[in-house]
């Protein structure tokens, strides 16, 4: 009996999908799963000889027992209550042996040596590697309390943030023209969003501003790059849509508010915030840890690169791309 192809199984994997055998493909992309243990759950353990036992053979290919637990229960739970009975195992297993039989046809046509699939290949064997050397060495788990107390009083901004206003503003020179500004506003021309902005773009001197619409953004009481009468008379507009008077900035200009939105003060308890930072550090400790190691593989491997030869390189900049290219 022959041992199987990984190769050549990984490479019929690849089409299975368009090909209708969407249960051998197995796996969702972006989500790596967990080792199925054989005989967990509360059931009885299957020995050795259990999973051994030959269910079928192609062309000297054997498919066990063990073979056949090991693709199926890697399924959706919603699939795998899908083959319960005898006949839906047979079923299955007929899928396994249509793989089987194609991926032996497909390599006598030479496609284990096609240069997409030898590629594709080796994005599979990295995604094991990585998974393989850290799904057990960082885990979320592996960051301490003492890490998640650290980074939140390092970063007590992130929890701990003021109240604050948003307002759009009209900004003149001349203080007459704040009043006949102001008065505007206050009547038809200040009570939709659209009016107010119309008077931005007819009156205020500030091009930024107008650009904008005369939206400041939100302000905090600790916003530096707005002057701080301003930032006393946006807080003090009690509601959304309402309309100051004529305030005067200090610095010669005098403008004209409308609040566009309010948000409360908010305090977030180390508590509270315990688990989003630990899902962060831990995001954080992965990218390093996997970058230090392919790092160490770099350095100790024969690299050389020859950056002259990369003027040689020319890239198909067009709008319009060939079929076999927009399907990679």
């Amino acid at each position: 009996m022959r041992t199987r192809r990984p190769l050549t199984a990984l490479m019929f994997a690849l089409f299975a999908g368009s090909l209708g055998f969407g249960a051998l493909g197995c796996e969702s992309k972006g989500k790596a799963h967990k080792k199925v243990t054989v005989g967990g759950g509360g059931g009885p353990t299957q020995s050795a000889g259990d999973l051994s036992t030959v269910l079928a053979t192609v062309d000297g290919v054997v498919i066990t027992v063990g073979e056949f637990q090991e693709r199926l229960n890697r399924q959706s739970p919603y699939v795998r209550a899908r083959y319960t009975s005898v006949d839906q195992k047979k079923e299955f297993l007929d899928s396994l042996v249509r793989f089987e039989v194609l991926a032996a046809e497909a390599a006598k046509r030479g496609f284990d040596k096609d240069p997409e699939v030898i590629r594709t290949a080796k994005q599979v064997m990295i995604q094991k590697l990585l998974r393989d050397e850290f799904e057990t060495k960082v885990t979320p788990e592996s960051i301490t309390d003492a890490e998640v107390k650290a980074y939140y009083d390092a970063h007590s901004d992130e929890f701990m943030k003021p109240e604050e206003v948003r307002a759009s503003a009209i900004v003149v020179k001349s203080r007459a023209q704040a009043d006949r500004v102001a008065a505007e506003a206050a009547g038809e021309a200040g009570k939709t969003n659209k009016g107010f902005r119309d008077l931005v773009a007819a009156y205020t001197i500030n091009d930024e501003q107008k650009l904008r619409g005369g939206d400041l953004r939100y302000l905090s009481t600790a916003t530096k790059d707005v002057p701080k009468p301003v930032i006393d008379a946006a807080f003090a507009l009690a509601n959304t849509g309402d309309v100051s008077g004529v305030v005067d900035a200090g610095d010669g200009t005098f403008w004209v508010l409308k609040q566009t939105g309010r948000r409360k003060a908010l305090t977030r308890s180390l508590d509270d915030a315990a688990q989003t930072i630990r899902n962060k550090l831990y995001r954080d400790k992965r990218l390093d840890t996997q970058k230090s190691f392919v790092e160490g593989l770099r350095n100790a491997a024969k690299v050389e690169i020859l950056e002259d030869n990369l003027a040689k390189v020319r890239v198909d900049t067009s709008l319009e791309r060939s079929e076999e290219h927009t399907s990679e």
